[in-house]
C-alpha cells in the first residue's frame, strides 16, 4: 500500500488518488486525465514554429492558482482518462499532423507516470519534448525525468512567499521554484535551435505580470538574473492576465487588467537587466486565447 502514496510534488500530500476522496491536492486520479490535445498556435515563437505546438493539456494542478485562466481543468478536474496506449497514440497523432514539439501542460501531478512512458516514445517520435508547469516541483522527481524533456517551460510566478501563499496556497514557492529552476538547467543547458528557429533544447523561464504586485514582478525578475544570470535560458515576460477568471475571489487588486504602465515598467526592468526572450503586447489580455475544453479532442 505504501507504493500507492504520492509524494512526487511538493505539497507531500501521502494521497492514495485513488478515488475522489484520496485524490490529494491536485484532484485527480493516478490514471491520466487529459483536457484537450491540439496543434497550439499561440506559444512562444520558437515553441509554436511553423505548424503549432503539440499540446496535451492534463487536468488537476498542484497550485490551483485563485486567477487561473484554465480553471475547469485545474481547479475542475475536467477531462477524460486516458489509458498510456491513447496517449501515446495522441503524441504520434500531433507529430503526424506536424507539430513541432510535444507539450505537455500541467503535468506534475503526473510526472512519475510520464517518465517511463516517455522512455517509451520519445526515441520513435524524433521532436522535443516540453515540459510546461507552473514551477512548483520537486527535484527529486525532476530528476527521474532527466533525458526524457528537451524544453522546460516552467513559471517563476512570485518572489514573495506571502503572496504564493494568499495566490496560490504554497508559501514556500519561491524558493522550492528557484531550486526547481536550477535543475531545469542543469539537466539540458542554454537553449538550442534547429535551422527554422524552433527551440529544440533549453528552458524559457514565464512570468505573469499580475495586477497590483508590481513591486514582486521586480523582485522576481532581480532574483532570478542574480541566482541564474541571464544568458543560460530565455525570459517570457506576460501580459495576458485577464480578470473574468478572478472576479469570484476576495482580492480586489485581481479584479481588474494589467496597466501598461505596470506591464512597461516591467520590462524595461527586464530590458534593462540584460533578460533575453519574449514580451507580450496588450491586445493577448484576452480569454480569446484561453483554450477551449468543451471537447476532448
Amino acid at each position: 500500500m505504501e507504493k500507492q502514496i504520492c509524494n512526487a510534488c511538493p505539497r507531500h500530500c501521502g494521497a492514495l488518488r485513488k478515488d475522489a476522496d484520496s485524490f490529494g491536492f491536485c484532484g485527480v486520479p493516478k490514471e491520466f486525465v487529459v483536457s484537450r490535445v491540439s496543434l497550439h498556435p499561440w506559444e512562444e515563437p520558437p515553441i509554436s514554429g511553423k505548424n503549432g505546438s503539440g499540446t496535451i493539456f492534463f487536468a488537476g494542478c498542484n497550485l490551483r492558482c485563485v486567477f487561473c485562466q484554465n480553471r475547469p481543468i485545474s481547479h475542475g478536474g475536467k477531462g477524460r482518462v486516458m489509458t498510456d496506449a491513447e496517449l501515446e497514440g495522441a503524441m504520434f497523432d500531433l507529430r503526424d499532423q506536424g507539430a513541432t514539439n510535444i507539450n505537455l501542460v500541467t503535468p506534475t501531478q503526473y510526472a512519475l507516470s510520464l517518465a517511463p512512458l516517455l522512455e517509451r516514445v520519445k526515441p520513435k517520435l524524433g521532436i522535443p519534448i516540453v515540459y510546461n508547469c507552473g514551477g512548483y516541483e520537486k527535484v527529486e522527481t525532476l530528476k527521474q525525468l532527466e533525458g526524457l524533456v528537451d524544453i522546460y517551460l516552467p513559471d517563476f510566478k512570485y518572489a514573495s512567499g506571502e503572496i504564493a501563499g494568499k495566490y496560490s496556497g504554497a508559501s514556500d514557492y519561491p524558493q522550492v521554484a528557484e531550486a526547481a529552476l536550477a535543475e531545469m538547467l542543469r539537466q539540458v543547458g542554454a537553449p538550442v535551435y534547429a535551422a527554422d528557429g524552433s527551440l529544440q533544447k533549453g528552458v524559457i523561464v514565464r512570468h505573469l505580470v499580475l495586477p497590483g504586485n508590481r513591486k514582486d514582478t521586480a523582485a522576481v525578475l532581480t532574483r532570478l538574473a542574480e541566482r541564474f544570470g541571464v544568458k543560460e535560458y530565455l525570459l517570457s515576460l506576460l501580459w495576458q492576465y485577464t480578470p473574468e477568471f478572478a472576479m469570484d475571489t476576495p482580492y480586489p487588486e485581481l479584479h481588474r487588467r494589467v496597466t501598461t504602465f505596470e506591464y512597461r515598467s516591467a520590462a524595461e526592468l527586464a530590458e534593462t537587466l540584460g533578460f533575453e526572450g519574449f514580451f507580450q503586447s496588450k491586445s493577448s489580455a484576452t480569454a480569446v486565447y484561453t483554450p477551449s475544453f468543451d471537447e476532448n479532442s
